[in-house]
């Protein structure tokens, strides 16, 4: 067989050697207390006592992806922002539990590398890490010709972080009366995309202007807007010692997210005008024609995380969010019946 067989066969080591020269220089921007060499290894070291912050730690771990978002990356050829979506995906996860991201890991997949289209997503997984806080020590690109048609790819991430035994966040403490606080979305960050690129198909595609006041060109850079990531602020709240439980809210919405963190028996009353709902959300629930029950499961109806805490520790809640520029509000309260209430979407919802 001829020397360059494997290339023949559709895998370019090349090509691969070649992204990982391009995405050194983002990677090392993302390097902590705690890393233990730098990329290329079997596998990758981390030193928790180096960082000097735990005493008695616990190790949390979570993994995710970005789902059918990246079709549209894909279609529109927009690439430098689902990376970030992905730390955010798996990062917003683990400070529910109190735990601070220490290092992160990455999975891109595709029939053909292009070392271009690669280097931007992972530049933007860099990014990601970077608001997070944790180091980028490894990953893992596959080229596997066949299994993915042209220029698809796919993209998985794997974070661990670290809480003080005493300190881990469970929400068992949550009661009846606790105030809940909402961390705004910037869209609709990772879910609920197979209904929206359904909807989007149908007002026109992509490159249409946004139906909707956006500061985007396109209706394809506007579904792009990557989430958002909380892990600074939450954990700047965190260090106040009054927070009781954290909700991320994502696939499932508000509905399937919030139950997660409460103790069983207690339920929700929240007022949606407390909170925006970005534009764009509001397009999608009156261009799809949803209930306001499916809209607040299908997608994250403008809240992006709640934190839980006494309702006369609420405000120091707050001030410890805004010295981190995170932008908070009261929207309702922990209730004894289990059931999640939300007034006023027949008019906060409208558009």
């Amino acid at each position: 067989m001829a020397e360059n067989a494997y290339k023949e066969a559709g895998v370019d080591i090349e090509a691969g050697n070649a992204l990982v020269e391009a995405i050194k220089p983002s990677i090392k921007k993302t390097m902590r207390p705690g890393v233990m060499g730098g990329i290329g290894g079997f596998g990758a070291c981390f030193d928790l006592k180096a960082t000097e912050k735990f005493d008695d730690p616990i190790l949390v771990s979570a993994t995710d992806g970005v789902g059918t978002k990246l079709k549209i990356a894909i279609e529109t050829d927009i690439h430098n922002t689902v990376g970030i979506d992905l730390v955010a995906m798996c990062v917003n996860d683990l400070i529910v539990q109190g735990a601070e991201p220490l290092f992160f890991l990455d999975y891109f997949a595709s029939g053909k590398l292009d070392v271009t289209t690669a280097q931007k997503v992972i530049e933007g997984i860099a990014e990601g890490c970077q608001q997070a806080g944790c180091a980028l020590v490894g990953g893992e690109t596959a080229e596997m010709p066949s299994m993915y048609e042209d220029k698809h790819y796919d993209l998985a991430g794997f974070v661990v972080g670290a809480v003080e035994r005493s300190e881990m966040v469970t929400g068992e403490n949550i009661k009846a009366g606790d105030t809940i606080i909402a961390l705004p979305s910037s869209g609709l960050h990772s879910n609920g995309f197979s209904l929206a690129r359904k909807i989007a198909e149908q007002a026109g595609g992509y490159t249409i202007k946004p139906p909707f006041e956006s500061k985007f060109n396109t209706l394809g850079e506007a579904l792009l807007t990557p989430t958002t990531i909380y892990v600074k602020p939450a954990l700047q709240a965190l260090a106040t010692g009054k927070v009781k439980g954290l909700a991320n809210i994502t696939g499932g919405g508000i509905y399937e997210n919030i139950p997660r963190s409460l103790p069983k028996g207690l339920g929700i009353n929240i007022d949606a005008h407390k909170w925006a709902l970005p534009p764009v959300l509001g397009w999608l629930k009156d261009a799809g024609s949803l209930s306001d029950k499916d809209f607040a499961t299908t997608f994250n109806a403008g809240i992006g995380m709640v934190l839980f805490c006494a309702a006369e520790d609420s405000d120091q809640v707050v001030e410890a969010l805004a010295s981190c520029d995170q932008k908070a509000q009261e929207i309702g309260k922990v209730t004894e019946n289990d059931t999640i209430e939300i007034e006023n979407t027949e008019t906060a919802w409208q558009i």
